[in-house]
């Protein structure tokens, strides 16, 4: 595979940075990490006029029709600048299911309004008794309504539909409609609303396409570690600038080796990280046998990885890493959530391991 970005990608990505930094300072993510619902319907314009909320949906439906890679590329910015709101929810979660598993007259009602920036969307996966195992998942529907509890439900808030996973098949409900109850969570990204989701005799609408549920997941969860990606690669980029200014015993701590060491950690931690999932999002666009697998190295690496990465810029900030006025801890909250969300090191592990084994049974199989 090759690796290297085309005129085009590079293009995208460095007009993707230009933007986040003069639409996205850090005073915006603030005034959204202070706010009920992290969402500002200026920005969000702006996204949608940029065409970052239909950079994957198909022209035919309104959006830009980009691949996977053109999306990590968009999402590693995004983290980088640290863009609150729904765009990952409703772009690379819901939007990414709705396009795998939606028939034409679906997309044409869910996903061109997400693609042209009139609607936001958003994915309800995790049961009180589920986490992000499917075959957990108790959540039924019943003469097309649904009962039951979704949690951890990202932007749900400001989601004007739900894209539900539920143990029968995927289903969309309006946010607003009779019978849905959204409650805020605690979270520790403040910059990323969660919430939990009641549904009591909601009216659903179910997709037609269940088997491409696994790889609009893979998608998402692609999105998500490039996010982290870029939030490692922007702690690193402030701890280096720390270390160059702040002065100990009449030196910058950065020219003690020890200092010195955590940021060349920090690096390897981040480039690595940049490599396994630029692998992913390319074996996910050529459909390679083991895109599934890339997918999930690549998680269990970043999840392990941004939070060591965290840990180190902290370290080299001392106890003003998490004080209110310093940027970096909200990097270091971003990590720590996104560490669990669409699978935690642990899940991908458990998930690589049975990708293995039914790999392994598929060529004994082929050899009998």
């Amino acid at each position: 595979m090759d690796f290297g970005l085309n005129e085009n990608q590079a293009i995208l990505r460095d007009s993707a940075r230009e933007f986040f930094a003069g639409e996205c300072p850090m005073a915006v993510v603030r005034g959204a990490a202070e706010s009920a619902t992290a969402y500002d319907p200026k920005l969000w314009a702006k996204l949608a006029a940029q065409g970052y909320t239909g950079i994957i949906v198909d022209e035919a439906h309104g959006g830009v029709g980009l691949g996977i890679v053109e999306l990590v590329l968009l999402m590693e910015e995004a983290g980088r600048a640290l863009l609150p709101g729904p765009l990952l929810a409703t772009v690379a979660m819901a939007g990414a299911v709705l396009d795998a598993c939606a028939n034409r007259a679906h997309k044409h009602k869910y996903l061109a309004p997400i693609a042209h920036g009139d609607a936001r969307s958003t994915l309800a996966f995790v049961e009180p008794k589920s986490g992000w195992d499917r075959a957990a998942l108790q959540l039924t529907a019943k003469h097309g309504r649904l009962w039951g509890e979704k949690l951890f439900v990202p932007d749900a808030g400001v989601a004007n539909t739900i894209v539900v996973v539920a143990r029968d098949g995927v289903y969309v409900v309006d946010a607003k409609a009779p019978g849905v109850s959204i409650t805020p969570m605690a979270g520790m990204d403040l910059t990323r609303k969660l919430y939990a989701v009641s549904l009591t005799d909601a009216a659903a609408e179910q997709l037609d396409v269940v088997v491409g549920l696994d790889r609009a997941l893979d998608i998402a969860t692609t999105a998500l570690v490039a996010e982290m990606v870029g939030g490692m690669q922007r702690t690193l980029e402030i701890s280096v600038d720390y270390a160059k200014t702040r002065k100990q015993f009449g030196k910058p701590i950065g020219s003690f080796q020890a200092v010195q060491h955590q940021c060349a950690d920090m690096y390897l931690e981040t480039e690595s990280a940049r490599s396994a999932v630029y692998y992913a999002a390319v074996a996910l666009q050529e459909g390679a046998a083991d895109a599934s697998a890339a997918v999930s190295i690549a998680k269990v690496y970043a999840s392990d990885a941004s939070r060591t990465v965290g840990n180190r810029g902290i370290q080299i900030h001392g106890g003003m890493g998490f004080t209110w006025e310093n940027d970096l801890h909200l990097y270091y909250r971003r990590a720590k959530a996104s560490e669990t969300m669409l699978g935690d090191a642990t899940f991908h592990r458990e998930r690589l391991a049975r990708l293995v084994v039914d790999t392994g049974a598929k060529a004994a199989s082929s050899r009998s």
